[in-house]
């Protein structure tokens, strides 16, 4: 199934070719804001009602981020052999060395910056590189901790698109990657069985309809399994978390007035739109670098 989260707090599923969605709110009696993290945390069963008529069309709702208040976004630093050589290349991308997450471990965005496709890019600086970067992410459904690679699998809910919206600077990443709408998550959330092998899924971005990242996610330095092994060392990773996986090479800036199609295979394809808004630190200059 592919579950979507629509205006504000309703759950839905996706019909077969996902141009309508079947509502589970009301069938399933949902009451929380952030109904897939209740209905994964609950006893429900969706499956009875993933045939049925759909209740709505998907281009007439609002498609939101399929959670909205995780825990944790937890997310892994260079995971791409060709985005590491790319890093490298271009001083406004990262420093002289790269790392990976045995290296420095994962960083944290923080859960405020997350919005749904059809909320759109936010540009908070007109003088400074904010890049975009897709990847493969996946929503935890169930609280796991010191959680081996092998077993890993059985521990993850969903597969979903997220776009790594990232300012180039001297900040820790965590701050560059964690304004408003700079992680946008959508437009569902593809169970394992929808999505049979996630490390071998083809991906890609198009930005103004010009393809910047095409890739396929068996390229990934550490699995989806490993991440979440590495993650939960010591450190409860809970329901509801999302882990984000890294991006590819091909990563470019972003400008008021651009759009993004990204897409990803058996897991959904979105289209967000790119705007600028007035920002009081705007004209601050920071120094280049950093991944």
């Amino acid at each position: 199934m592919h579950f979507v989260r629509y205006d504000s707090d309703r759950l839905g599923v996706l019909t077969d070719d996902q141009t309508g969605i079947v509502d589970l709110t009301d069938r399933l009696g949902l009451e929380s804001e952030d109904p897939l993290i209740e209905y994964i945390e609950g006893d429900y069963d969706a499956i009875q009602y993933a045939d049925e008529d759909a209740d709505h069309a998907v281009e007439d709702v609002h498609v939101e981020s399929p959670v909205e208040h995780p825990k944790k976004v937890i997310a892994a630093p260079l995971n791409y052999e060709n985005h590491i050589e790319e890093a490298i290349s271009d001083k406004d991308i990262t420093t002289d060395e790269w790392f990976s997450i045995e290296d420095k471990g994962y960083f944290l965005k923080a859960p405020s910056s997350i919005a749904g496709p059809d909320d759109g890019i936010e540009l908070p600086f007109s003088d400074r590189r904010v890049d975009h970067e897709i990847e493969l992410a996946f929503i935890m459904g169930s609280d796991v901790k010191d959680v081996d690679a092998d077993e890993a699998w059985d521990h993850i809910f969903g597969y979903t698109i997220l776009l790594d919206i990232s300012v180039r600077g001297d900040q820790d990443r965590s701050n560059r990657k964690s304004y408003d709408t700079f992680t946008i998550i959508g437009p569902c959330v593809a169970t394992p069985d929808e999505v049979a092998e996630p490390q071998n899924l083809d991906m890609e971005l198009q930005l103004n309809g010009e393809t910047r990242q095409d890739d396929n996610t068996n390229d990934m330095v550490y699995t989806c399994a490993d991440i979440v092994e590495y993650a939960s060392l010591g450190a409860t990773i809970s329901a509801g978390d999302v882990i984000t996986t890294g991006t590819p090479e091909g990563v470019s800036s972003l400008a008021d007035g651009d759009t993004i199609d990204a897409e990803i295979e058996n897991v959904g394809s979105m289209t967000v739109d790119v705007t600028e808004r007035d920002a009081r630190f705007a004209d601050v200059n920071v120094e280049k670098g950093g991944q």
